[in-house]
């Protein structure tokens, strides 16, 4: 199923466009990290779910015991 560009997607291209064949490349480097930058971010935050419940579990326990404080963003 072919996708649509978005109007700033294809403008952003056509201005890469008009750069020279080294900046062309760069601005491709550079993009395709980012995606899979963004893909790895997205794995491992889908592979964290458990982990982040479990973390949350444990802390609404230790506030219920009375064993949290108040944050005092003043002493940071």
């Amino acid at each position: 199923m072919a996708m649509m560009m978005t109007h700033l997607l294809k403008k952003a291209f056509e201005e890469a466009s008009r750069l020279g064949e080294a900046e062309q490349d760069a601005v491709g480097e550079w993009l395709l990290a980012e995606l899979a930058s963004n893909r790895r971010w997205d794995d491992a935050f889908q592979r964290s779910h458990d982990l982040l419940a479990w973390l949350a579990d444990e802390a609404r326990q230790e506030h219920q015991a009375g064993q949290t404080r108040a944050l005092d963003p003043d002493a940071l």
